[in-house]
C-alpha cells in the first residue's frame, strides 16, 4: 500500500462529492485527504484526493471514477513531478517564557502568526504534508489547543500536461430560452 494522488476534474454540480465519496467508500478504499476547488475552467472544479492504495488499486479507483457521470477527466499524479501543498492553522499555548521559543520556530518552518493572544498564538504554515508534521511534531510540546489543516493540493510541475484525455469543453444541447441563440447549442464546461 502507498499513497496516491488523484486529480478528478467534475461538473460543479450538486451531488457530485457524494458519489465520489460512496465510490470510495463502495471499494474499501479510506481517504487519506480530499480537497475540492474550483478551477480556471467556470462550471468546472478540481477534487485532488490521496488514499492509500495498491498500484492495482488506484487504477481501480480510476476507472471507476470514469464511469460516473459527472467526472469529465481524472489524473494520477503519484509517479510524476509534482508540488503538492497543505494549509495549517496551528493555536499553540505560550507563556512570557515561552513565546520567544515559538516565535523562532516560526520563522525556522517560514510560517506566520495570524492571531495572537495572551495565552496562545494562532500559527498559519503552508507546505509539503511533511512540513506540516514536522511543524505539528515541535510545537507539541508547548501544548496544542487547536489544530486544522486543509488536505493536499497538487498540480504537475512545469508546462507538463497532465494525460492525453480530450478537453474539459463538452458541448450539450441547451432548452430554447431567450437568452439561447438560434442553433440551440451552447457551451457548457
Amino acid at each position: 500500500m502507498a499513497k496516491h494522488t488523484l486529480i478528478a476534474y467534475v461538473e460543479d454540480v450538486p451531488g457530485v462529492l457524494n458519489r465520489i465519496a460512496s465510490l470510495f467508500r463502495r471499494r474499501n478504499f479510506n481517504i487519506d485527504s480530499l480537497t475540492v476547488g474550483r478551477t480556471e475552467q467556470v462550471g468546472v472544479s478540481r477534487l485532488t484526493v490521496v488514499v492509500d492504495a495498491t498500484e492495482a488499486g488506484a487504477r481501480l479507483v480510476e476507472a471507476n471514477l470514469y464511469k460516473l457521470v459527472n467526472v469529465l477527466r481524472v489524473d494520477d499524479l503519484t509517479h510524476k513531478a509534482a508540488l503538492v501543498r497543505e494549509l495549517g492553522l496551528v493555536k499553540v499555548s505560550v507563556s512570557p517564557q515561552t513565546r520567544s521559543q515559538v516565535l523562532q520556530l516560526v520563522e525556522v518552518f517560514r510560517a506566520r502568526v495570524v492571531d495572537v493572544d495572551e495565552e496562545s498564538l494562532t500559527i498559519e504554515v503552508t507546505g509539503t504534508p511533511e512540513k506540516i508534521g514536522k511543524f505539528e511534531m515541535v510545537l507539541r510540546p508547548y501544548g496544542l489547543v487547536e489544530m486544522v489543516r486543509t488536505g493536499s493540493v497538487a498540480m504537475a510541475r512545469g508546462h507538463e500536461k497532465l494525460s492525453a484525455n480530450p478537453p474539459l469543453v463538452r458541448a450539450v444541447v441547451a432548452k430554447k430560452s431567450d437568452h439561447a441563440d438560434d442553433s440551440g447549442l451552447s457551451m457548457s464546461v
